[in-house]
């Protein structure tokens, strides 16, 4: 019977090195897969077409430390709901019931009855029939068609792999 007898210390030495080269380049590799999906937002909302500008500018990433750890990144994509307290109307659509105007700062506006200038708003949980004394309702609903611009950079997927797998192999070489 013959042995073989192999030294294996160079090649764990290795693999500890990349090992640990690839926890450190993890952050860099998630950040290249998210800037891929933020450009593909981005580009989302800019072929909606701009009314305002607040959703394009209020659209962002972030680093997220509670959801990274060793060997771990996270990225937020998203929109600020303060910026944009709209952006989920434009992603998945909604129900229009009320004439809406643009007002002279430029920013939309419910129409309110004559008789109801002066009055409290309804609060959010209102009755239907509260409101619909308060607003100017349409003649009829209309149906504002969604515009997803969150849900359609998900098709990007590809792409942001991608970038990810070329972030990290370019820092663990």
């Amino acid at each position: 019977m013959s042995m073989i007898r192999v030294d294996l210390s160079g090649l764990r030495a290795r693999l500890a090195g990349l090992e640990e080269a690839a926890e450190v380049a993890a952050r860099p590799a998630a950040q290249a897969a998210a800037q891929v999906y933020y450009d593909r937002m981005v580009r989302n909302v800019e072929r909606i077409g701009r009314q305002t500008g607040n959703l394009r500018s209020a659209l962002y990433q972030v680093y997220s430390q509670d959801h990274s750890g060793p060997g771990r990144a996270m990225y937020h994509i998203s929109w600020n709901h303060r910026k944009a307290p709209h952006g989920h109307l434009v992603e998945f659509g909604h129900i229009q019931r009320y004439k809406v105007y643009v007002g002279s700062d430029g920013n939309w506006y419910t129409a309110i009855r004559p008789e109801m200038r002066g009055k409290r708003v309804p609060k959010r949980g209102a009755s239907q029939a509260v409101k619909d004394a308060y607003y100017v309702p349409l003649a009829t609903p209309k149906h504002v068609a969604a515009q997803p611009f969150v849900r359609s950079a998900a098709a990007a997927a590809p792409l942001a792999t991608a970038a990810a797998e070329a972030r990290l192999r370019e820092l663990i070489r």
